[in-house]
């Protein structure tokens, strides 16, 4: 497990940026709430390591513009296995 929160913010960052990931799919891999990830890359990494903070505030703020588009492919396919 994960020693500090300083710790875990800057992991949470570099797999948001290694893998483009969403808030949600980071908070999934790592066993936490999807609270604590946005707390953690949005707030703590901004004090302790900047220059990732601006990396994953540039991939959420894709994951963001997309996640309307999201929605509705997801809904498109429930609806699709439903229909079957």
């Amino acid at each position: 497990m994960i020693d500090t929160t300083s710790e875990r913010a800057i992991i949470l960052g570099e797999y948001i940026v290694e893998n483009r990931a969403t808030v949600r799919s980071a908070a999934k891999q790592f066993g936490v709430s999807k609270s604590t990830v946005h707390t953690d890359v949005s707030e703590r990494l901004k004090r302790y390591d900047p220059v990732l903070y601006k990396q994953v505030r540039e991939v959420l703020d894709v994951n963001k513009s997309e996640r309307h588009i999201r929605g509705g492919l997801a809904t498109k396919e429930k609806y699709q296995k439903a229909a079957k």
